[in-house]
Order: C-alpha cells, then structure tokens, then sequence
C-alpha cells in the first residue's frame, strides 16, 4: 500500500468537495480596510516631491493674517504641489480649481477646499461668545448645520471651527470666538458644533457635511497679558482640568482635522510640540485625523528661536504636524531633511496619508465636486428657514444685564431717541470672522426698531464716534470696518444727542466696540467703551430721561458707570445677519430674554484675569474692609460686575432648596439632585438652571466651584417644575499630580442657582472604595 505523506493529505482533504462546502467564505473588507487598499495603491504611484505637494495648503482669494502669500498656485497645482486651498469660495471658483489639479495633475488627485467658517457661512449667526450665551445646544448646533448646509453649497469641504479655547482674560480678542472660561460648558458646545459640522454619524461623503477643524490646538486662550499670540505657561495639572477637556471633547466627538495654536506650551512651541500633538492628541487621545497649522505657524517657529527653516521643517514634521498653511516651508525642506536623515520617509508617509485618508472620508476620490454646483448654491444660500433660524438664535444669545423699574420692555408708542455709534451700523452687527457674509443685507438696530413698531417716533442722533484715534480707525478698516470718522467735535456731536434725547419718552444708546476690535490681532489693554462714547453717556443720563443701553462686543467689558445710571442694559454681542430684528424683539417684548454671560464681566480691567472657578488662597478674602493682610486689593473689590452664568429676564425665577437622593455616595453610584424652579414674575420665560460641585479636600488644590450641569427649563408666568440632576461618578473625578483621573473620597458641596454666585447649598460625602 503507498503511503500518502500527511502534509499532502491534508492539502487533499482541503481541496475535496466536502472541505470546500465547509470553508467559510472570506469577510467583505472594512470600510478602514478598503480605504487603506485604495491609497496604499495611491501612494504606491506617488513621488517624494507629490507626497510633499499633499502637505502644502495655499491661501487663494482673501483674509491674509500673516505676511506671507500664496505664490505660483496654478503651475503648483498642475505639478501636483498643493494639497489643498483655502480662502476662496462658490462653485465657479472651486470647480475651475479642483478641474485644474484632476485634469492637469500627473495622478489626478482631488483638492481640499477649506475656509474660516465661524459663526455661519453667507447666512450669519452670533458670534461665538453669544452662541455660548444661549447655553442652548440645540441652537449651537443648529447654527452649525446650517453653515454646513451654505459652506458645501459654495464649493467647501472643510471649515475651521470650532474654536475651543479657554479664556479668562477679557483683554484677549480671540476671546469672541470661543465660548468663555467654562471647560464644563466648553466642552458640551464643541461637541454640539462638530456634530452640527459633520452631521450625527460624522459621514463626510455626504454633500452637506464639512469636516470640522478643532482649534487652536492648545492652550490658545491663556497667551499671557491677554496678548495675542503670546506665550502660554502653565502647570500640567490645570492643563488637564482646566483647558485640555473642550479640545478632548471635539476629538471624541469624531472632529476630523486639528489645527495648531500659534503659541508655545511650556517652552517648545506647539507647532513643533512633539508632546501635544503625538504623545497627547494620537497616543493618549486616540486622534485619527490630520494636524494642519495655523498660517506660517512653521515659519514662525524661527521667530520663536527654534532654528532656521530646515530645522524647524523637521521639528513640525517630526512633531506630528501633516499639513503647512501658507508657508510651503514643507514644499521648500522635507526633501532635504529626509536626504541629510532629520526626517524618515516613514515620517512623509505618515503624514500624507493621513491628509489623502481626510479625503477619502470626504468622498472627494469618488466624487470631486460633491454636488458642486450654482444651481444648488442658488437653491441653499441664505434660504427663509436660515434667515428665520439665525433671527431666532441672535434672540436666545442676548443678555439681559439690568433692568430697573421694569424700564424694558419697551412701549411702541411715544417716542424713542436712538443714539450711539452703532444704531444704524450693518457692518458691525455681524461681527468679526464673518464669513462670506453679506453686510449689506445684515439689519441694523435702527433698521429693526423702525421695522418693529412703524408708528413710534425714533429719531436718531451718532452722539460719538466709535474712536476717535485716526490711527485706530485705519487699523480698523484695514480689517473690511467701513469706519468714517466724523468731522464734528465730540462736543458738537453730544449737544445734538441732548437735544434728541430731551424731545424723546426713552433713550435707547447703542454703544460698545466695533467689529475690529475684537478677533484676531485685536487685543485692548482697556476694554471699556472706546472713544467719547462714556462721555456721551453721562450727557444723556442728565437729560433724566429713562436710559436703556444696546451693547455691541465681543468680550466682556469694564461697565462700573453704565451699570450704576443705566436704566436697562442689554447685552447683544454681535447678533449677526437678523441682529436688527432680534434686538427688536428682545427690547419691545416679542422675545423675553434668557441669555446667561459665559465670560466674567470684571469691574476694572486691572482685576484680569477674573473667572468664577478660581481656587481658594491660603488667605481668602471674606468682604470685610479692615481685614487687610487678606488676598484682595486695595481699591476695589474681588468681586465682579457680572458674575459667570449671570443674566436677568422680564421675569423673575426662584430656587426652592436643593434634594439629594443620598448623603453618602460610593465611587460607582449616580446622585441626584432635585431642585424646584418656580416662576414668580409676570411674564412667560426660560431659565438656565445651573448645578455647580465644589472637591472641599483634595490631594491638590480644588476650584471653589465647578459647573457640572446645566438645564434651560420654560416656565409660563407662575409656574414651577422639579429638574433632576444627574452627577455621575466621572463628574467628581479630576487629574491629580500623577496625571491620574481619580475621584477622592471625602466631602463635596453642591451649589444650584440661576448663576454661579446666587447659589443654594447642599452636601454629600463620597465613601472610600
């Protein structure tokens, strides 16, 4: 009998029908699999010179915030050189570019078009900092959906927002874009935006879904002397529980780009910051995404002291930093970095993949253009429901900040004296950062009043100018402000207010800060109300005429004087595209406010940084005024004008004592918190209830309040309704000294109320394991 070795008997018995029948047919790949398969195969077919090309994002169009400017776009575009575009728009624009890289370029691969979509694309919504206000999530996110629904319709896959910094210091100007000094509530609005950006399932290939872009990636809003780009220092401690947890939040949410702050995070600057961006954002975040630069931030790193271009080439490329905005410092070195051994061609691959990967889950491979076209732009842009929505939502951002002798809301009958700077200014209310919006179809004040109630009697007087530094005004012009500085004194110009305000029932003063003064590049060291507009205030307030004040800003401001005389002072930011109208309807009735302020208002600039959720000293200053040897100052108090979460409405709101489902919790269990919100004033409105925690003994230092949650309850006139808070065990952790997330067993307190001053306290003790 032959004998069979076993090796061929078991291919034999493999290869028989009955094996066959049994083999289980193999898995359809993933969708990471076939992604992986199609640009192995791309990048199989690529140059070294190609692969740089994909790193390099060149600016066509507008905006230019640094001095740099992109160069040869077109011959670079058909060489394959460029791996994406920003700054341009619509779909005439983006599809002659996009046609020029598919049809010009050696392999044909699709551009990336991006742009600073802020607050809203062509429809404009309020800036950040008043979206935040709302505390309305489903308002940020909505606001966010549709500038996803306008910016694709102009021909953009990409959008750089949201924007999540921390901010404590008023003087800072990016303060306007962010949503204030909470990371608590930070972190729930980066996560509404990305979700309104890149739609709830993050599929990008969807026509009207952008990919997101988180910044400034990190530590942005802490620059020092609220200068900005400045340095930033801080302990790792704080950097774990005080500003990381917003950008943590985004890159959980699925964002699908991070870019780069322009400042150093504790010596190494974090366009180079290996740490942050590999380390942090990749290993211990789980980041899949791409990292593009803020623009030049490349470059600037040899402003910063890094090295000259090659090494600083290296040091961002080896920091984990895929894409270079405007520099093309990349275009210009990588090659001979990866030639002299400073950069591995493993690191090239890295990065060029993970910016041909955000293309894929674009759908820019199986369709360039993604629906591109000006009949659907026609269709989408600014359509009724965005113009209604944005209307809508510049309402919920509006703060009420005082209101004395029930001064609003006003009557329409009688007569109005509309007077300040800003009543009649379209420009302005839409804000800085705005977009590809349209100011000359935003509503001004004066256009919402007149439209509002078309038989009161308004006449309007300037009163002052914005500023009255020519210099200033060229600045701020040369950033789109439309400013013209009027030739009368200041003098002349107050006389005709009086005179105004004397024939009229009430005076409704529109006042603040002009677009350009915050933003970028747009940092004050005074941040009261510029110019003569104060000293028009006090002539107005000796008419004795009830006073109501329209404030126009983006940051918190120094206002000792106008909350002292001011009748009625409301908050409105910049409303955006319907500010006129929201104004309108917030200071008629038609809308009783709700907005809370999400940024502390402080007394004096000199009090800055001033934020509510501030650790204790060893020396806390109780308010009693002999007591010196206290932490405190001599000239005015600790405290601020307007405290965080603060924010008054038509009516009025009272806290019955807060419940606890238990005194003493485990380290796994959920506690509740009952609390009864009654309404006891005269009118229907909403409230924000908010749940703060306070760590009484810590192996650190603890904040004396942290925001854990929040609720927007509607209550009609004499109303009440039980809300029930939930503090989940990881609500009570923080990151201790050894970086560790942990909860402590001992005693908290728990503080509810309609800010974070006016509180109402409870306690509880979390037990040892």
């Amino acid at each position: 009998m032959k004998r069979i070795p076993l090796a061929a008997l078991a291919l034999a018995l493999l290869a028989s029908p009955a094996a066959q029948a049994q083999k289980k047919p193999a898995a359809a790949p993933t969708a990471d699999q076939k992604m992986k398969q199609f640009i192995d195969g791309l990048m199989g077919k690529m140059t070294q010179d190609e692969k740089i090309g994909q790193l390099n994002l060149v600016s066509v169009g507008f905006d230019v915030t640094g001095p740099v400017v992109s160069k040869d776009v077109d011959a670079n575009i058909r060489k394959g050189l460029v791996g994406g575009v920003f700054n341009t728009f619509t779909p005439v624009a983006i599809r002659k570019l996009q046609e020029m890289a598919l049809k010009e370029s050696r392999l044909h691969i699709p551009l990336m078009f991006g742009y600073d979509v802020i607050h809203g694309h062509r429809t404009i919504f309020p800036i950040p900092l008043g979206l935040a206000a709302s505390w309305d999530m489903a308002a940020v996110e909505q606001s966010a959906r549709i500038a996803a629904e306008e910016s694709t319709a102009d021909g953009l896959d990409w959008v750089f927002s949201p924007m999540v910094d921390i901010a404590r210091d008023a003087r800072w100007g990016r303060i306007a874009e962010g949503a204030g000094e909470d990371p608590y509530l930070g972190s729930r609005i980066a996560r509404a935006m990305v979700r309104g950006y890149q739609g709830p399932g993050n599929d990008l290939t969807k026509d009207n879904t952008v990919m997101a872009c988180l910044k400034h990636f990190a530590l942005y809003g802490a620059a020092e002397a609220g200068r900005d780009y400045n340095t930033t220092d801080m302990s790792l401690q704080r950097m774990y529980n005080e500003y990381l947890p917003p950008y943590k939040a985004a890159v959980d949410a699925g964002v699908g780009s991070v870019m780069s702050s322009f400042n150093d995070v504790n010596g190494t600057p974090a366009t180079g910051n290996k740490w942050l961006m590999t380390d942090l954002l990749r290993k211990q975040w789980g980041f899949k995404g791409f990292v593009v630069t803020d623009y030049t931030a490349i470059n600037e790193m040899m402003e910063h002291g890094m090295g000259n271009a090659a090494q600083v080439s290296a040091l961002a490329l080896n920091a984990g930093i895929d894409q270079d905005m405007v520099g093309e410092i990349y275009l210009k070195n990588v090659a001979d970095n990866i030639k002299s051994g400073a950069v591995s061609k493993a690191q090239l691959d890295a990065a060029c993949r993970r910016i041909l990967e955000a293309k894929y889950k674009l759908g820019l491979f199986q369709d360039p253009y993604r629906n591109v076209s000006a009949q659907r732009a026609t269709s989408t842009l600014v359509k009724p429901e965005f113009i209604a929505a944005a209307r809508d939502i510049a309402r919920k951002s509006m703060v009420l900040l005082k209101n004395e002798r029930s001064t609003l809301p006003l009557k329409k009958t009688g007569s109005i004296a509309l007077i300040g700077p800003l009543a009649n200014r379209q420009r302005d209310v839409i804000g800085n950062w705005s977009g590809a919006g349209d100011w000359k179809q935003a509503v001004s004040v004066e256009q919402g009043l007149r439209a509002a109630a078309p038989s009161l009697k308004i006449t309007y007087a300037k009163g002052a100018n914005i500023a009255d530094d020519a210099q200033m005004l060229e600045r701020l012009n040369a950033h789109g402000g439309d400013l013209e500085l009027d030739k009368r004194s200041s003098e002349e110009m107050i006389r005709e207010a009086v005179q105004v305000a004397q024939a009229a029932d009430v005076v409704v003063a529109v006042v603040g800060e002009s677009q350009g003064m915050t933003g970028e590049a747009a940092s004050r060291s005074d941040i009261g109300l510029p110019g003569q507009q104060l000293a028009l205030l006090k002539a107005l307030k000796a008419t004795g005429k009830p006073m109501v004040l329209v404030l126009m800003n983006g940051r918190p401001m120094t206002l000792p004087w106008e909350n002292q005389n001011a009748d009625a002072i409301l908050e409105t930011w910049f409303a955006g595209t319907q500010a006129g109208h929201a104004i309108a309807d917030v200071l008629f009735g038609a809308y009783n406010p709700s907005g809370k302020i999400t940024a502390t208002f402080p007394q004096v600039v000199g009090q800055v940084p001033l934020y509510y959720n501030h650790k204790n000293t060893g020396r806390p200053f109780g308010g009693e005024k002999l007591d010196k040897y206290k932490s405190r100052y001599l000239d005015v108090s600790n405290e601020p004008l307007y405290p965080f979460g603060y924010g008054l409405s038509y009516t009025t709101f009272s806290y019955g004592k807060p419940t606890l489902s238990k005194t003493t919790l485990s380290p796994t269990e959920t506690l509740e918190v009952k609390v009864t919100v009654q309404n006891t004033g005269n009118y229907d409105g909403e409230e924000v209830a908010q749940l703060y925690l306070r760590d009484v003994v810590g192996s650190i230092s603890r904040p004396v309040k942290e925001l854990k949650g929040f609720q927007k309850v509607m209550l009609k006139k004499g109303e009440s309704k039980t809300l029930t808070f939930r503090l989940a065990p990881n609500d009570l952790k923080f990151y201790n000294n050894d970086l560790k997330f942990v909860a402590e067993p001992g005693d908290f307190k728990v503080f509810v109320g309609g800010n974070s001053r006016d509180v109402q306290e409870v306690s509880f003790k979390l037990a040892a394991k």
